[in-house]
């Protein structure tokens, strides 16, 4: 019962974590420029301004974009499927269908932050990766480590 209470409570940060990297404003950095996947904030006059993402490839934001919500939505759906497994999946069998979609979710998420590495901003001096970045590949690491453990996991005969 412990062990699938963490296995629930890690699922439900690993959503949360894939949301606010979807969400937040801080996938590039610098000092007057946030940006996330979906625009860009610009510091002027002591004052923060919305501006649209124009000077991205347009096909490759698209990619990022697209892959960063299917790997929200593999997750959420993941989540769903377990714990609908829990109550109809007979005994000693594996937890495979939701292994599968929350391995889905982890490519898509490594697809969305190695595409966002390699083409969005490889030759900027000024400035980082922020937060959001950075919590999209912890994302990463956290759906791969769940898929894993709902394709090795088999449910207890009692």
């Amino acid at each position: 019962m412990l062990m699938l209470a963490g296995i629930v409570l890690l699922h439900i940060t690993t959503i949360i974590l894939l949301l606010v990297a979807a969400i937040d404003n801080a996938w590039w950095v610098t000092n007057t420029v946030s940006t996330d996947l979906w625009g860009r904030w610009e510091l002027a006059n002591s004052a923060w301004h919305y501006t649209n993402l124009k000077d991205y490839p347009e096909e490759y934001l698209q990619a990022v974009q697209a892959t960063t919500v299917l790997a929200c939505i593999f997750a959420i759906l993941a989540l769903f499927v377990f714990v609908a497994q829990l109550f109809t999946l007979p005994k000693g069998q594996r937890f495979t269908f939701s292994g599968i979609l929350q391995l889905i979710s982890c490519l898509c998420i490594m697809i969305a932050a190695s595409i966002y590495t390699a083409e969005l901003h490889p030759n900027e001096t000024e400035g980082g990766f922020g937060h959001s970045y950075v919590l999209a590949w912890i994302s990463f690491v956290l759906t791969f480590i769940l898929a894993i453990t709902y394709l090795i996991l088999r449910k207890k005969s009692e």
